[in-house]
């Protein structure tokens, strides 16, 4: 007869990775959609969870099942997110916005392409306290409000400002305007 291992102590690892992010139990809770009662169980050897909130909690703090179970990291990985996985959002008329990073970057990092037609405009509100976005032009003329201040972006421009005030993209062009644009949330 096969002896079977012991299973690993997977609330340790996860509480490890999560005093290692800096993140609550609270924030856990939010990036992963697993209860904060839930998790809170789980680190303290509880319960044993199922596959499906495993993987959840692992997305939640941007590691590997595997990393998880083993408690240390694996070798470095590639992730890709083919066109066809992006998430696609219409926030306007005229407007498109994919998005392109991972899930589990959600709320710390977020990355999009936008697509604005003619006329067209990416109005926001104000994101967290201390939020910035940085915004290039791959194509066409792009005006920027954020707060009081306006610029004009052409093709090939960056512009980096605030994201936690108010502020508008709008295609100032005759042909569509393509953009990347990268949300980062400031750090607690």
């Amino acid at each position: 007869m096969v002896k079977t291992p012991a299973l690993p102590p997977l609330g340790k690892h996860i509480l490890k990775y999560r005093k290692q992010a800096g993140l609550s139990l609270d924030e856990l809770a939010r990036r992963s959609g697993v209860s904060k009662a839930m998790l809170s169980q789980v680190e303290t050897g509880k319960v044993n969870p199922s596959v499906a909130v495993v993987w959840r909690i692992a997305h939640g703090l941007g590691v590997s099942v595997q990393d998880l179970l083993e408690g240390s990291r694996g070798a470095k990985r590639i992730e890709v997110f083919r066109r066809h996985q992006y998430a696609v959002l219409s926030e306007s008329e005229g407007c498109e916005i994919q998005v392109i990073s991972p899930i589990h970057m959600a709320g710390e990092l977020e990355l999009y392409l936008v697509e604005l037609k003619p006329d067209a405009s990416l109005d926001s509100k104000a994101h967290f306290p201390g939020s910035e976005e940085f915004t290039t032009v791959i194509h066409g003329r792009i005006e920027l409000v954020c707060g009081k201040q306006k610029e004009i972006i052409e093709a090939g421009d960056t512009a980096h400002y605030d994201a936690d005030v108010e502020h508008c993209l709008t295609n100032t062009d005759e042909k569509p305007a393509l953009l990347y644009m990268v949300l980062r949330y400031a750090n607690e």
